[in-house]
């Protein structure tokens, strides 16, 4: 089981975990005020912690549209949910990962947004949903300063490098194949309706250090690390200052 250790965000106005012995990235360079940025210390792995302005219902209902995928009423019905408040909110939730892409970029839903129950604090407004699910994105490797290269993923405590958002970095050996890089995104997505409001959690796993190396085992072990961080954020997530969000 993974070990965590219990950490301030955003100045103390969220308390939450990170896996242990993980690294602020704003100690190696500038951070966007909206985010954290924690990497991990022995792969490319990183978290990204994100506020955002809550997505309305029409904008994110058309994600279902562009990725051509459809809730359904019932697992295994087959049958198309309505628009209801869940299905906005799962909707908001692919939005979200959706934008993180670029042109030539691929995002497959392994885990549909699912609701799951959060304890931010007691004085918690009553409008507070939570949905967690997996995606995976493939994206072609880019050269350097190709793609969107945010603060939140142009490098890691492995090793600084140019890469997209996506965490593709560049093999030499590319043998005239083109090369595509393969990344697993575990996320959390809480919907704060009062503050208008779209609290994120990204966890990345790029695949392509993993493959290089042969060590399928090393990879599930991460995703492993990835599942669990995001179920120790259910239970220790804490929002102490609602002032954050004015």
């Amino acid at each position: 089981m993974s070990q965590f250790t219990e950490q301030e965000f955003f100045g103390g106005a969220i308390r939450g975990v990170v896996p242990q012995g993980w690294i602020d990235s704003s100690t190696l360079r500038e951070v966007p005020d909206h985010q954290e940025l924690w990497l991990s210390p022995t792969t490319l792995s990183n978290l990204i912690i994100e506020i955002n302005q809550r997505v309305p219902a029409a904008e994110a209902l058309s994600t279902f549209a562009t990725l051509n995928h459809q809730p359904t009423a019932t697992p295994g019905s087959g049958s198309a949910a309505p628009a209801t408040a869940e299905t906005i909110d799962q909707a908001a939730a692919l939005y979200h990962l959706n934008d993180l892409c670029d042109e030539g970029d691929t995002m497959q839903v392994i885990v549909s947004p699912t609701r799951v129950d959060i304890q931010l604090a007691s004085s918690a407004p009553s409008a507070v949903k939570a949905y967690r699910g997996v995606v995976s994105f493939t994206t072609p490797v880019r050269g350097a300063g190709a793609g969107r290269v945010p603060a939140s993923a142009e490098g890691s405590a492995a090793g600084i490098m140019d890469s997209s958002v996506l965490g593709a970095h560049i093999n030499g050996d590319s043998g005239g194949l083109p090369q595509v890089s393969k990344l697993t995104c575990h996320f959390l997505l809480v919907r704060l309706e009062a503050q208008e409001t779209d609290f994120l959690v990204f966890f990345n796993v790029p695949h392509e250090e993993f493959d290089k190396n042969g060590d399928p085992r090393g990879l599930s072990l991460e995703e492993v690390v990835a599942e669990e961080t995001i179920g120790a954020l259910l239970g220790r997530l804490q929002i102490c200052d609602w002032g954050l969000f004015v």
